[in-house]
C-alpha cells in the first residue's frame, strides 16, 4: 500500500435474529393480513407459521417464527411496534427471541425418572430451559441434582408445615424469576392458593388411569383389571386435582404378558415423554390456554 492509498474496511454482513410471535384473539377478518403486513413492513421473513380458528367459539390462535436483520435491541423495537396491532384486534400475545431459555424450577418426591429425563434433555440442549433449582420433600435425588450443577432445596412437608413450605417455594419462584414450575412426580397436593399463584405456569404429570385406579399402586390395580393400554397425561395445574388443561398425552399398548412391574416400566416411559413434550411446547410458545382446554400449535 502506498502513502496515498486509503484502506476502506469491508462492510459488516448484517446480523440475522429470529423471533417467535404467539397470539390469540377473537376471530375476525384481517388478522393474518395485519400480522403478515407488520412483518413485511419491518423487513421480516416468515420461517414457519401455525394458525387455528376455533369457529364454534369464535377464537383465533397463531404462532409465527420469523427472521429479521438486527441485534439484541431488535426485540424491544418489534414489541413496541406490534403493540398497536395487538390492541386493534384485542390480542393476548408474546414476542420472544427464538431459542431463548425459560427459567424452570422442578419439584420431585421419591420417583426420579421424570426428573432424570428432564435434566438429561436440558443438559443436551433438547429443551429450551435453564433449570435454576430443584425442590424436593425428600433428599433421595440430591446427589443427582448437584451432579448437574443445579441448586437442590430440601423442603419437607407435613400437614403442620405445609403453609411454610409453600411460602418457601414461592420465595424461590419469585427470587429466581422462575417462569415455569414442573411437578416431576411431586407427590404433594398443592393448596388452592398456591395453584392460583402459579396459574398457567405450573405443569404436572400423572398416569392416565385416572379417575380409575386411584391411590397406591395404580399399575398393580390396572394389572388386576387386565388393562390393554398404559398412558400418561401432562397438564397445567389448577384447583381441580389432576384435572387441569391437558397439554400432552402418551399411550402405549400392553397385553396379558405384562406383569405389574412391566406396566410400571411402560408407565415410566410414557410419563417421561408426555412431560418433556409439555415442557418443550410450553417453553417454545406453542401452548395457548383457552379456558379448560389448550391449543398446541406444533
Amino acid at each position: 500500500m502506498t502513502a496515498t492509498e486509503t484502506h476502506i474496511p469491508a462492510p459488516k454482513a448484517p446480523t440475522t435474529v429470529e423471533h417467535v410471535l404467539t397470539l390469540d384473539c377473537p376471530e375476525g377478518p384481517g388478522i393474518v393480513h395485519a400480522v403478515s403486513g407488520f412483518l413485511l413492513e419491518h423487513g421480516c421473513d416468515i420461517i414457519d407459521n401455525k394458525q387455528f380458528g376455533e369457529r364454534s367459539e369464535g377464537h383465533f390462535f397463531m404462532r409465527v417464527h420469523f427472521a429479521s436483520e438486527g441485534d439484541e435491541s431488535t426485540l424491544d423495537v418489534l414489541r413496541s411496534s406490534f403493540a398497536p396491532v395487538a390492541e386493534k384486534f384485542g390480542m393476548r400475545w408474546q414476542l420472544e427471541r427464538q431459542g431463548s431459555k425459560r427459567k424452570v424450577l422442578i419439584m420431585v418426591s421419591k420417583f426420579g425418572h421424570c426428573l432424570n429425563d428432564l435434566l438429561f434433555r436440558a443438559r443436551i440442549g433438547e429443551l429450551p430451559v435453564d433449570v435454576v433449582a430443584v425442590v424436593s420433600n425428600h433428599r433421595d435425588h440430591q446427589a443427582l441434582v448437584e451432579w448437574h450443577g443445579i441448586p437442590f432445596h430440601h423442603v419437607p412437608v407435613t400437614a403442620d408445615t405445609k403453609p411454610a413450605a409453600e411460602a418457601a417455594l414461592m420465595a424461590l419462584v419469585d427470587g429466581l424469576d422462575v417462569e415455569l414450575v414442573v411437578l416431576a412426580r411431586y407427590m404433594q397436593v398443592l393448596s388452592d392458593d398456591l395453584t392460583r399463584k402459579l396459574d398457567g405456569r405450573a405443569i404436572n404429570i400423572h398416569h392416565s388411569f385416572l379417575p380409575s385406579f386411584k391411590g397406591a399402586k395404580p399399575y398393580h390395580q390396572a394389572y388386576a383389571r387386565g388393562v390393554k393400554t398404559v398412558g400418561a397425561t401432562a397438564h397445567y395445574v389448577n384447583a381441580e386435582l389432576d384435572e387441569g388443561p391437558i397439554i400432552s398425552q402418551q399411550v402405549v399398548d400392553v397385553d396379558h404378558t405384562y406383569g405389574p412391574e412391566d406396566l410400571v416400566a411402560a408407565g415410566r416411559d410414557t410419563e417421561c415423554k408426555a412431560l418433556s413434550n409439555a415442557v418443550k411446547w410450553h417453553c417454545e410458545g406453542r401452548v395457548i390456554l383457552q379456558g379448560s382446554r389448550t391449543v398446541v400449535l406444533r
